[in-house]
């Protein structure tokens, strides 16, 4: 059974499966991964495991949609993750993506971006979908923006901090398979 969901020119966006654990325990300690998303307490591939079940299985299950592996269509390498994310703090899904930092500045996160956009608006039939990201976050800021996301305002987020809120409403963005 293939656990792809979307392809793209370069890359396939794929469900997470067992063997990802040393991939997703290496992302998710990564430096720029904990200053902008968070600390997940994710130390041992046994976190890692338990992640990707509780984490994007569990939303897959629930909602039909989560964070998805983001692999390099040519040799299927794993780049970063990238999907649409359901959470109770904000009122419609949000677009949610972190990449190894040896992949940054290839356009790998816009191309996936992009295909996870469209897809939300057009095979999910979501009309809205968010983003958020420190404020602080510029090249996250800048993809948002590129991506033709608008600014909403500041919100709340964890730990006391505060996030910017994004929008994104319907129009076809690239062009992706299934």
């Amino acid at each position: 059974m293939s656990l792809a969901v979307l392809e793209t020119a370069r890359l396939r966006l794929r469900q997470f499966a067992d063997d990802d654990a040393a991939f997703v325990l290496e992302l998710l300690n990564e430096p720029a991964w904990l200053r902008f998303i968070g600390d997940r307490g994710v130390r041992t591939l046994d976190d890692a495991r338990a992640y990707i079940e509780s984490g994007p299985r569990a939303m897959f299950a629930r909602h039909g949609f989560s964070l998805m592996v983001a692999e390099r269509a040519a040799d299927g390498a794993a780049l970063g993750m990238c999907g649409l994310i359901k959470r109770d703090t904000l009122p419609a899904p949000d677009i949610g993506y972190a990449f190894l930092p040896r992949y940054w500045g290839q356009g790998y996160a816009r191309e996936a971006a992009a295909a996870v956009l469209d897809y939300g608006h057009r095979a999910l039939g979501l009309p809205r979908i968010l983003a958020i990201t420190a404020p602080d976050n510029t090249s996250s800021i800048r993809l948002l923006e590129e991506l033709g996301m608008r600014f909403v305002e500041i919100i709340p987020y964890e730990r006391g901090e505060v996030s910017r809120l994004f929008e994104h409403t319907h129009r076809a963005t690239t062009n992706y398979s299934v």
